[in-house]
């Protein structure tokens, strides 16, 4: 006599689950503020005056971010 087999049958997908956990959203939100504390922070620290590339742009990008 053969063994019955049962076989789960799965219900119909009607859409996809698209939930994010907190963290996915938290960590990166946290990141960008952290980053951007250190930026605005950091009007005690100046590049020597031979490097006034790098500076230059990060001076641009202050003063379109403090408008």
């Amino acid at each position: 006599m053969t063994a019955r087999t049962y076989t789960r049958v799965r219900p119909a997908v009607t859409g996809v689950d698209t939930r994010l956990p907190w963290w996915a959203l938290a960590l990166p939100a946290a990141a960008f503020v952290a980053l951007l504390l250190l930026m605005a922070g950091s009007e005690g620290a100046r590049a020597p005056l031979g490097d006034a590339g790098a500076g230059r742009v990060l001076e641009r990008i202050q003063q379109t971010l403090s408008l």
